[in-house]
């Protein structure tokens, strides 16, 4: 099948050899491995298909299903989504692996100048690519938990006092919430107040949708009525979560959610588990916790295991690091995992 055009600078390349017949008549383009199950995907899209614009004639721009062609991801090395190929003179010269839409836009900009014509564009479309990708980024953190506070600290160590009251409120009412510092992120920090259209802090988040500040929460809970507006009847953002994350688990008979990737983890545990599975030689895929919040935090509730790294067999938790490791040692795990 022939690779078929999602915008007038983006290609859709659904085979292997869509994939190959690009490749040759592209020598110079950059490729974004993604899965129409995972979030961070849809805004880097968004990215590629600016950067497409700014940068004609100077590069090719392509999206490629990685669930669809398993061959060329084993090939380029592609173990998570988003994944990125940057190709130049008809060979591969860098990668990169998550939705980090600067070093992205960084990494073009090194590998393809733009042309004389295309320089005297403004950053304009640049500009407008990376605040699409931090909207995307502020939705998918406002949705990552079915109530988030956007605060200054954490909710054991507020750094204001409106922050502080916020929290001693919101547990007062028995609601359990997840938070986000703010003072970590600048970008967060500043991009949420244009978002929302809400100029200080802390903010509250029900159900994907902003509740209010200090003055409101504390209001409501002198009203008594601060856990029934944090109670959500419809559930949306939990229910998209375990809809994203019975997708995922649908996929792949083995899967392991973990701290970075199978080649590169972050973590002592994740790396351990990685070492376990690989030993036996069992076929399985992995998806980074750090680079998706919602599904960090909404699979935690959904399996009811609080910590990760946490491994799948069709779609049933088997366990953690210390189970892992326990039937490993046992000669166990293989046969847990399905292989005779």
């Amino acid at each position: 099948r022939a690779p078929t055009a999602m915008s007038p600078a983006l290609i859709e390349i659904t085979s292997v050899e869509a994939y190959d017949a690009w490749m040759r008549a592209n020598p110079s383009g950059v490729v974004h491995f993604y899965a129409s199950w995972c979030e961070p995907c849809a805004a880097m899209d968004a990215l590629m298909t600016e950067l497409a614009k700014a940068h004609a004639g100077s590069a090719s721009f392509a999206r490629c299903d990685a669930e669809a062609v398993e061959d060329v991801c084993e090939r380029e090395g592609v173990s998570s989504v988003p994944y990125f190929v940057f190709t130049r003179d008809g060979r591969r010269v860098d990668a990169h692996e998550g939705a980090d839409a600067a070093v992205v836009t960084n990494k073009t900009k090194q590998f393809f100048p733009r042309t004389a014509a295309t320089a005297t564009m403004t950053t304009t479309t640049t500009t407008t690519a990376t605040s699409d990708a931090l909207n995307a980024r502020l939705k998918s953190l406002i949705e990552s938990q079915p109530v988030v506070v956007f605060m200054k600290g954490h909710p054991d160590e507020p750094k204001c006092g409106f922050s502080r009251k916020v929290v001693e409120a919101l547990k007062t009412a028995g609601v359990k919430f997840g938070s986000f510092n703010i003072l970590a992120d600048n970008d967060v920090r500043e991009g949420l107040k244009v978002y929302s259209s809400w100029p200080s802090y802390p903010q509250v988040y029900v159900d994907g949708e902003l509740v209010g500040g200090c003055d409101i929460i504390l209001e409501l809970a002198e009203a008594g009525e601060l856990k029934e507006a944090c109670s959500s009847k419809e559930s949306k953002v939990q229910n998209a979560i375990n809809d994203r994350i019975k997708s995922m688990l649908a996929a792949q008979d083995v899967i392991l959610f973990m701290k970075g990737t199978r080649t590169e983890p972050r973590c002592g545990f994740s790396a351990k588990v990685v070492q376990a599975l690989d030993a036996i030689g069992v076929e399985y895929a992995t998806f980074d916790i750090l680079q998706d919040e919602p599904i960090r935090q909404g699979l935690k509730e959904y399996s009811q295991w609080p910590t990760y790294p946490q491994c799948f067999y069709k779609s049933e938790l088997i366990g953690g690091c210390d189970i892992i490791l326990e039937m490993a040692a046992e000669g166990s795990l293989a046969a847990e995992l399905g292989m005779k």
